[in-house]
């Protein structure tokens, strides 16, 4: 695998690493992973849990990429957007947040398509050769397929302006009556099985991210005489982060044995996952730091960074929200824990 970007003297330092080793690794072929549900999703998470060891933003970039390609075959449409998914020239990106108060258009012209509007939140805006795009058909939720260099796909510079995930070059984009091509029927983006598999391949990010941030502790207890408290602290987050890695493949396993959901259980199984790996997540950002307090974060580039970008990853969970919306399935249901 391509070398990680090296902690830099500021943000257009790790931008432009984050982005030469993302180039650099879909030139290689280093991006292209087992689909989800190919008997190999464990192989697919695990690489994007080691990218996020090394560098999260770099892993936000491969994981969009590679669940861009997984949409693509999933959709059948790989073939219609006339481009091979092995092309180490293209870098995709997924960009699907649809906030309150943004509004992205999709207007049928002669022709063909076109977008109109702003999306936030586009990672790898000025990296990725190509995205697919979420965009409303009236009422309709629809996925396009956009070339980023073309006429009418603006970044907007400064629409990113804290220090987390800053490597992932993640901007608000205007799109101005940009050429688009529709992959998949309308909501077929969010309906198949492949959506829920997704998001569980973000979690092997935070996961990966997490691994990070614990590695100083454990650093710490290897190289010093920890007192009890930061020695609880490292048994604890041990005890968690070797729980999720189980969880994990639990979860892996289920999604191989029933890639296309028959059982219709893909959307419990990722809500759990993704809650578990968060909650994992921030109870380690919390131990390592009372257990080793502001030194790592204020001496320890490479600590911070993975702190500062671990805090805003995690926050593709929404908390409370996330939380209800899995009890309320969990009610629906019939869980396996209820029934000892």
């Amino acid at each position: 695998m391509s070398a990680p970007p090296a902690a830099g003297a500021g943000a257009d330092h790790d931008l432009q690493c984050v982005d030469e080793v993302f180039t650099r690794m879909a030139a290689r072929g280093e991006l292209d992973l087992p689909l989800p549900g190919s008997g190999r999703t464990r192989d697919r998470w695990g690489s994007l849990t080691r990218w996020a060891q090394r560098d999260l933003s770099l892993a936000r970039l491969a994981e969009g990429h590679a669940d861009a390609v997984a949409i693509l075959a999933e959709l059948d449409a790989t073939a219609a957007v006339g481009l091979p998914a092995d092309d180490g020239r293209v870098r995709w990106g997924v960009w699907a947040a649809e906030p309150p108060g943004y509004a992205l258009r999709a207007c049928r012209v002669p022709g063909g398509w076109r977008l109109f509007g702003v999306k936030p939140f586009c990672s790898g805006a000025r990296v990725c050769t190509h995205a697919l795009v979420t965009a409303r058909d009236g009422e309709l939720r629809r996925l396009f397929a956009v070339e980023v260099a073309q006429p009418g796909v603006d970044p907007v510079p400064g629409s990113w302006t804290g220090p987390g995930m800053v490597g992932s070059d993640t901007l608000d984009v205007n799109l101005d009556g940009v050429r688009a091509l529709p992959v998949g029927e309308p909501g077929a983006y969010l309906e198949r099985p492949g959506f829920h598999h997704g998001g569980i391949g973000v979690a092997a990010c935070w996961y990966g991210g997490a691994c990070a941030v614990a590695r100083t502790l454990l650093s710490a207890a290897r190289k010093w005489e920890l007192d009890p408290h930061a020695l609880a602290h490292l048994g604890a987050v041990d005890a968690r982060l070797s729980a999720v890695d189980a969880v994990l493949n639990g979860a892996a396993a289920a999604v191989d044995a029933d890639p296309l959901d028959k059982d219709g259980r893909a959307r419990l199984r990722t809500m759990r996952v993704r809650a578990a790996v968060e909650d994992a997540a921030a109870d380690v950002l919390v131990r390592v730091g009372r257990a080793l307090g502001a030194a790592p974060l204020g001496h320890d580039a490479v600590h911070a960074r993975a702190v500062a970008d671990l805090t805003v990853y995690l926050r593709q969970h929404h908390a409370e929200r996330d939380l209800a919306a899995l009890g309320k399935v969990a009610c629906a249901g019939s869980p396996d824990w209820a029934d000892t």
